[in-house]
């Protein structure tokens, strides 16, 4: 009996103090956001409940309502943000993007880059730093990425215990101060078998690959961006060469027009002479075409609109080398270990490793503890104190199918690594096999087009001295700009082999790590 009253007088005494802890909080009725409210509301009622109904020597229990309003409110609540899309609007903000733009200047120039000035044209380091400060396809890995990293949070956190409060009211026991029954007990989980460890892993893994996802789509990008350039130079390229096959065709059929008049050709030749004149004006009209749409399509791979690139002059210098560095042997050997989706499947797989323990782990039952205090009044305010244990028994399973489908995704995801290993390594291989091919071919065309050259000027020379007509000269020009567009054909094509080389290899030679770095943490993605 002392020792009862000595606690209520020390509860009497800590009141005050949770009284000011409160008022220090701020804790207010309904000062709650979200569906805290409800909450708050019900502590605050139940504790004026309780005050007025106990007995006016008992403190204990508006302390523990105290307590309790106060664990609740330092938990905090989370309020909700909507964040609408127009449509309107976002087509609005992406008409308005251009290559002036400050924030993209600004990320050039952070990427020790510099930003061309007005009037110079962009090359393809600076074309592919725009795409990967504009291109929406990176926002979306990026946001991906970040919500795997989220999902780690998720793992890691613990679960929280419970509380319950059942009271009761019974009119009918003899000699009872007070009707009230209050029990209270708390459920506390406990994980076992490290599941939490193995739950933290597999979403580490999880948020591994995700990495490795954003940085194929970075590569992805600077490869559309490349190609695209390409196609818009090949375009341009052939609008020049037709343009002036067109022009050395036109003179053929001019002067065998001349020869016809004189009756020294037939008109069957000079209706030869007419559909190839034709063809070439055919040609030079699709070229055309291709140039407009090869501007569109570098635009897009920008993520900006056609009109960001009018009045833009582009630098094509980058497709007058073929570098060799790529082909050596050790640039294939560091590609079977760091390409992004090669590395994305083995952190699949280590994933999938991690849920099958998780699972495994699974069963073995959680513990849940559960203190419990129950108060009645009865004639001298007995308490009762409390301690249960709850477990799930593994009667009926054992998780046998959990870990079965574990198992089984464990087996497709080693399945999908050797899957993507042996596509890189064909890619790889057939890359090299075709660069190295074509380079040749851009010899050849070389050598050919440079005697073309000199039989050019030899006729010329000839003509000139009065010992050939024009006719040959004109037929010559014909041939020599032929010659020089299946040059042009070859260079293409070799170019778009080492493109694919490059995109197989993913070598920082071509992309250096900075600017990989740059494009996966860009904070300014518009």
């Amino acid at each position: 009996m002392k020792s009862n009253q000595a606690a209520a007088a020390q509860i009497a005494a800590n009141g005050p103090g949770f009284a000011k802890a409160r008022r220090r909080l701020g804790v207010r009725r309904r000062r709650c956001f979200g569906n805290g409210q409800v909450i708050c509301q019900f502590i605050s009622t139940f504790q004026s409940g309780v005050a007025l109904r106990l007995p006016p020597h008992s403190k204990t229990w508006r302390q523990f309502g105290w307590f309790s309003t106060l664990l609740l409110f330092i938990a905090g609540c989370a309020t909700y943000h909507p964040q609408p899309i127009s449509p309107a609007k976002t087509a609005a903000a992406f008409d308005a993007r251009s290559l002036d733009e400050p924030g993209l200047r600004a990320f050039l120039e952070s990427n020790h880059v510099a930003a061309p000035s007005p009037g110079d044209a962009w090359n393809l380091k600076q074309l592919t730093l725009a795409a990967f400060y504009y291109q929406p396809t990176l926002a979306e890995a990026r946001a991906q990425l970040l919500a795997a990293q989220a999902a780690r949070v998720t793992a890691g956190e613990r679960p929280n215990p419970s509380l319950t409060v059942t009271p009761g009211y019974d009119s009918g026991i003899p000699d009872n101060p007070s009707p009230w029954l209050v029990p209270v007990s708390v459920d506390w989980p406990i994980e076992t078998a490290g599941k939490r460890g193995y739950r933290m892993a597999q979403a580490r893994h999880l948020t591994e690959a995700a990495r490795w996802n954003l940085v194929g789509a970075v590569w992805q990008v600077r490869s559309g961006v490349r190609a695209a350039l390409l196609n818009l130079y090949a375009a341009r390229q052939t609008e020049s060469l037709l343009a002036r096959q067109e022009t050395a065709q036109s003179n053929v059929v001019r002067l065998l027009e001349g020869q016809l008049a004189a009756g020294s050709v037939s008109s069957y030749e000079v209706t030869q002479a007419r559909i190839m004149l034709d063809t070439t004006r055919l040609a030079w009209q699709q070229a055309v075409g291709q140039s407009r749409q090869a501007r569109v399509q570098l635009a897009a791979a920008l993520g900006v609109p056609r009109r960001a690139l009018d009045g833009v002059r582009l630098s094509f210098a980058d497709f007058n080398r073929f570098p060799r560095r790529l082909t050596r042997p050790e640039v294939r050997r560091q590609a079977l270990l760091d390409r992004a989706d090669m590395r994305s499947a083995l952190a699949d797989y280590a994933a999938s490793q991690a849920a099958l323990q998780l699972e495994i782990a699974n069963q073995y039952p959680d513990l849940h503890l559960g203190p419990g205090y129950a108060w009645n009044a009865g004639s001298a305010g007995d308490s009762e104190w409390d301690l249960g244990l709850t477990l799930t028994l593994p009667i009926l399973n054992q998780n046998q199918g959990p870990i079965a489908e574990a198992e089984a995704n464990r087996k497709v995801a080693g399945a999908h690594f050797l899957a993507v290993q042996s596509q890189a390594i064909g890619q790889i291989d057939g890359a090299l096999a075709g660069y190295q091919a074509a380079i040749q071919q851009v010899a050849t065309a070389a050598a050919l087009l440079k005697n073309l050259r000199r039989r050019l000027d030899s006729i010329h020379a000839q003509v000139r001295a009065g010992e050939m007509e024009p006719l040959t000269a004109a037929s010559a020009e014909v041939e020599y700009d032929a010659g020089a567009e299946s040059r042009l054909n070859t260079m293409v094509q070799a170019q778009q082999a080492l493109g694919r080389l490059e995109d197989a290899v993913q070598s920082p030679l071509t992309l250096p790590p900075a600017t990989l770095d740059a494009a996966q943490n860009n904070t300014n993605a518009k």
